[in-house]
Protein backbone atom coordinates (compact mmCIF):
# COMPACT_ATOMS: atom_id res chain seq x y z
CA UNK A 1 0.00 0.00 0.00
CA UNK A 2 1.46 3.30 -1.01
CA UNK A 3 0.78 6.27 1.21
CA UNK A 4 0.65 9.77 -0.11
CA UNK A 5 0.24 12.54 2.35
CA UNK A 6 -2.06 15.35 1.39
CA UNK A 7 -2.05 18.02 4.02
CA UNK A 8 -4.98 20.31 4.56
CA UNK A 9 -5.81 22.76 7.18
CA UNK A 10 -3.85 23.40 11.07
CA UNK A 11 -1.84 23.27 14.10
CA UNK A 12 1.75 22.75 14.36
CA UNK A 13 3.04 22.07 13.22
CA UNK A 14 5.62 20.09 11.78
CA UNK A 15 5.05 16.51 12.08
CA UNK A 16 6.20 15.01 8.92
CA UNK A 17 9.91 15.80 8.90
CA UNK A 18 11.21 13.37 11.51
CA UNK A 19 9.99 10.78 13.95
CA UNK A 20 6.70 8.95 13.83
CA UNK A 21 3.97 10.98 15.47
CA UNK A 22 0.74 9.27 16.48
CA UNK A 23 -2.04 9.64 13.90
CA UNK A 24 -5.18 9.78 16.01
CA UNK A 25 -8.59 9.16 14.46
CA UNK A 26 -10.04 11.53 17.08
CA UNK A 27 -9.18 14.94 18.50
CA UNK A 28 -8.92 15.29 22.29
CA UNK A 29 -12.21 17.24 22.37
CA UNK A 30 -15.15 16.60 20.05
CA UNK A 31 -15.16 20.25 18.98
CA UNK A 32 -13.17 23.41 19.62
CA UNK A 33 -14.15 25.27 22.78
CA UNK A 34 -11.04 27.26 23.74
CA UNK A 35 -10.92 30.80 22.33
CA UNK A 36 -8.03 31.77 20.06
CA UNK A 37 -4.85 32.68 21.95
CA UNK A 38 -3.65 35.74 20.06
CA UNK A 39 -0.11 35.28 21.45
CA UNK A 40 0.21 32.25 19.12
CA UNK A 41 -0.59 34.21 15.97
CA UNK A 42 2.29 35.18 13.74
CA UNK A 43 5.41 33.74 12.13
CA UNK A 44 7.56 31.21 14.03
CA UNK A 45 10.98 29.98 12.86
CA UNK A 46 12.86 26.81 13.88
CA UNK A 47 15.64 24.41 12.92
CA UNK A 48 15.27 20.62 13.12
CA UNK A 49 18.28 18.33 13.61
CA UNK A 50 18.04 14.60 14.23
CA UNK A 51 21.68 13.77 15.03
CA UNK A 52 22.57 12.43 11.58
CA UNK A 53 23.50 14.51 8.55
CA UNK A 54 19.86 15.52 8.27
CA UNK A 55 18.62 18.91 9.32
CA UNK A 56 15.74 21.07 8.28
CA UNK A 57 14.61 24.64 8.38
CA UNK A 58 11.02 25.09 9.32
CA UNK A 59 8.60 27.92 9.91
CA UNK A 60 5.00 28.12 11.01
CA UNK A 61 2.60 30.84 10.05
CA UNK A 62 -0.30 30.71 12.49
CA UNK A 63 -3.46 32.70 11.79
CA UNK A 64 -6.98 32.88 13.17
CA UNK A 65 -9.53 30.81 11.22
CA UNK A 66 -12.54 31.19 13.55
CA UNK A 67 -12.97 32.30 17.17
CA UNK A 68 -11.63 28.91 18.30
CA UNK A 69 -9.66 27.43 15.37
CA UNK A 70 -6.33 28.21 13.72
CA UNK A 71 -4.94 27.99 10.19
CA UNK A 72 -1.31 26.95 10.11
CA UNK A 73 1.01 26.94 7.17
CA UNK A 74 4.16 24.92 7.75
CA UNK A 75 7.04 25.92 5.51
CA UNK A 76 9.97 23.54 5.47
CA UNK A 77 13.22 22.73 3.75
CA UNK A 78 14.95 19.49 4.57
CA UNK A 79 18.63 19.09 3.81
CA UNK A 80 20.20 15.63 3.60
CA UNK A 81 23.75 15.57 2.31
CA UNK A 82 23.70 17.82 -0.75
CA UNK A 83 19.93 17.51 -1.42
CA UNK A 84 17.47 20.29 -0.54
CA UNK A 85 13.82 19.23 -0.34
CA UNK A 86 11.19 21.99 -0.07
CA UNK A 87 8.02 21.08 1.80
CA UNK A 88 4.94 23.20 2.55
CA UNK A 89 1.89 21.86 4.38
CA UNK A 90 -1.46 23.31 5.40
CA UNK A 91 -3.29 22.41 8.61
CA UNK A 92 -6.23 23.47 10.75
CA UNK A 93 -6.59 22.86 14.44
CA UNK A 94 -7.61 23.89 17.88
CA UNK A 95 -6.42 23.77 21.48
CA UNK A 96 -7.44 21.29 24.19
CA UNK A 97 -6.22 20.93 27.76
CA UNK A 98 -5.12 17.88 29.69
CA UNK A 99 -4.89 19.26 33.21
CA UNK A 100 -2.73 22.41 32.82
CA UNK A 101 -0.98 21.30 29.61
CA UNK A 102 -2.17 22.76 26.32
CA UNK A 103 -2.32 20.48 23.28
CA UNK A 104 -2.81 21.35 19.65
CA UNK A 105 -5.24 19.03 17.84
CA UNK A 106 -3.78 19.28 14.35
CA UNK A 107 -6.12 18.13 11.63
CA UNK A 108 -5.02 16.81 8.26
CA UNK A 109 -5.95 14.21 5.67
CA UNK A 110 -3.97 11.13 4.75
CA UNK A 111 -4.51 10.02 1.17
CA UNK A 112 -3.76 6.37 0.41
CA UNK A 113 -3.33 5.01 -3.09
CA UNK A 114 -4.10 1.30 -3.08
CA UNK A 115 -2.92 -0.56 -6.19
CA UNK A 116 -5.38 -3.04 -7.69
CA UNK A 117 -4.54 -5.66 -10.25
CA UNK A 118 -5.59 -4.58 -13.77
CA UNK A 119 -7.66 -1.69 -12.39
CA UNK A 120 -7.17 1.93 -11.48
CA UNK A 121 -5.76 2.34 -7.99
CA UNK A 122 -8.26 2.96 -5.23
CA UNK A 123 -7.88 6.33 -3.48
CA UNK A 124 -8.87 6.58 0.19
CA UNK A 125 -8.82 9.75 2.26
CA UNK A 126 -8.75 9.55 6.06
CA UNK A 127 -8.93 12.49 8.46
CA UNK A 128 -6.42 12.25 11.29
CA UNK A 129 -5.22 14.42 14.16
CA UNK A 130 -1.71 14.94 15.46
CA UNK A 131 -1.69 15.67 19.19
CA UNK A 132 1.03 18.09 20.21
CA UNK A 133 1.68 19.51 23.65
CA UNK A 134 3.29 22.93 23.51
CA UNK A 135 4.48 25.75 25.73
CA UNK A 136 5.14 29.39 24.96
CA UNK A 137 7.52 31.59 26.89
CA UNK A 138 8.16 35.12 25.62
CA UNK A 139 9.01 34.68 21.93
CA UNK A 140 9.79 30.94 22.04
CA UNK A 141 7.40 28.05 21.43
CA UNK A 142 8.39 24.47 22.35
CA UNK A 143 6.44 21.73 20.53
CA UNK A 144 6.46 17.95 20.99
CA UNK A 145 4.36 15.15 19.51
CA UNK A 146 2.81 12.06 21.01
CA UNK A 147 4.71 9.15 19.53
CA UNK A 148 3.20 6.38 17.47
CA UNK A 149 2.82 3.28 19.63
CA UNK A 150 2.49 5.26 22.87
CA UNK A 151 -0.30 2.83 23.84
CA UNK A 152 0.28 -0.36 21.89
CA UNK A 153 0.29 -0.92 18.15
CA UNK A 154 -3.35 -0.23 17.29
CA UNK A 155 -5.17 1.47 20.14
CA UNK A 156 -8.91 1.97 19.70
CA UNK A 157 -10.73 4.87 21.28
CA UNK A 158 -14.49 5.36 21.57
CA UNK A 159 -14.16 9.08 22.23
CA UNK A 160 -11.69 11.90 22.56
CA UNK A 161 -12.43 11.92 26.28
CA UNK A 162 -11.32 8.27 26.56
CA UNK A 163 -8.09 9.13 24.70
CA UNK A 164 -7.57 12.15 26.95
CA UNK A 165 -8.03 10.02 30.09
CA UNK A 166 -5.47 7.47 28.85
CA UNK A 167 -2.92 10.21 28.14
CA UNK A 168 -3.59 11.72 31.58
CA UNK A 169 -3.08 8.29 33.21
CA UNK A 170 0.18 7.60 31.36
CA UNK A 171 1.53 11.05 32.22
CA UNK A 172 0.61 10.60 35.90
CA UNK A 173 2.57 7.31 35.84
CA UNK A 174 5.56 9.18 34.33
CA UNK A 175 5.38 7.05 31.18
CA UNK A 176 7.19 8.38 28.14
CA UNK A 177 4.58 9.09 25.47
CA UNK A 178 6.44 11.74 23.48
CA UNK A 179 8.68 11.32 20.47
CA UNK A 180 12.20 11.99 21.81
CA UNK A 181 13.59 12.86 18.38
CA UNK A 182 10.81 15.17 17.35
CA UNK A 183 11.03 18.20 19.61
CA UNK A 184 10.99 21.62 18.07
CA UNK A 185 11.78 25.05 19.35
CA UNK A 186 10.45 27.99 17.37
CA UNK A 187 11.24 31.69 17.76
CA UNK A 188 8.74 34.34 16.82
CA UNK A 189 10.16 36.59 14.11
CA UNK A 190 8.78 39.10 11.68
CA UNK A 191 7.79 37.30 8.50
CA UNK A 192 10.51 37.77 5.88
CA UNK A 193 9.41 39.31 2.59
CA UNK A 194 10.74 36.23 0.83
CA UNK A 195 10.77 32.88 2.60
CA UNK A 196 11.64 29.64 0.80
Amino acid sequence: MKRLIQLSGLACLSFIITGCPYESPLPLDAKPTEPIDTSLLGFWYGIVKDGSDYFGIEALEIAKETDSTYNIIRYGKAIKGDMVLPDTAYFTGFISYIDQQRFFNIETNIVEMIPRKNKKPEIRTTRIYYLSPFTVSHDTMQVRTITDGFYGRTPRWNSGEELKQKIRQLLSENKSIYDDIYKLSYRRIEKPKKFF
